[in-house]
């Protein structure tokens, strides 16, 4: 089963600007910023995301997942270690987690 939770914003990517002060050296306002649009619930799927230090948990339909955010072992990129994240965490859960024509999907 396939669900598409909706485009993938872009709002996150201001809080990777040179200007913009994270001395978290993983990117913890992009990360939280992006995460909060994973959140949502409607009559087939529920989602809860957030992150706590360097874990980024994901209840799916009532299944608990968790992904660590690696920077040495995938990429000092928040970008790439947010969705190596939620990879792992939504894999832990029993989904799948990608991004598809620029919108997030999760699928069993």
């Amino acid at each position: 089963m396939k669900f598409v939770i909706g485009k993938e914003r872009t709002t996150a990517e201001a809080k990777l600007e040179s200007d913009f002060v994270d001395n978290s050296g993983i990117g913890i306002h992009y990360v939280d910023e992006y995460i909060k649009q994973l959140n949502i619930k409607n009559n087939d799927f529920e989602i809860k995301a957030k992150r706590k230090g360097l874990k980024v948990m994901l209840k799916i339909n009532g299944t608990l997942g968790v992904g660590l955010m690696r920077r040495l072992e995938v990429s000092s990129d928040p970008r790439v270690m947010l969705q190596a994240a939620l990879k792992e965490a939504a894999k832990e859960a029993g989904y799948n987690y990608k991004i598809e024509n620029n919108e997030l999907v999760f699928e069993t």
